[in-house]
């Protein structure tokens, strides 16, 4: 059993900015759900391409934010990265949008 939250983990991934557009990824769509599993934690997540070269970038600091959640092993995450759907500006929230201007 995990000593953190779904909305935890969440809010913790609510601090990895998206490196191009200087945007939270939650914020911007990239996160589709998070699973507390018996004995891991998996994050499915899309990204703005498919060819996005900054993968590896987010990838490690959605562990790294993640790091000091209690009871936390980076052994145990799983990041299911997919493009079905795609992401569309649309999954963006209404803040997200604003700050590009596209409001």
């Amino acid at each position: 059993m995990w000593q953190f939250s779904k909305n935890e983990v969440m809010e913790r991934l609510s601090k990895v900015i998206d490196p191009e557009l200087q945007i939270n990824i939650v914020a911007l769509g990239l996160i589709y759900n998070v699973y507390l599993e018996e004995e891991f934690v998996r994050v499915v997540m899309t990204l703005t391409s498919p060819g996005c070269p900054l993968a590896p970038v987010i990838n490690m600091m959605v562990g790294e934010v993640l790091a000091d959640l209690p009871g936390f092993d980076p052994n145990k995450l799983i990041i299911d990265v997919t493009f079905d759907p795609p992401w569309t500006p649309e999954m963006m929230t209404a803040e997200a949008k604003a700050e590009l201007g596209m409001d």
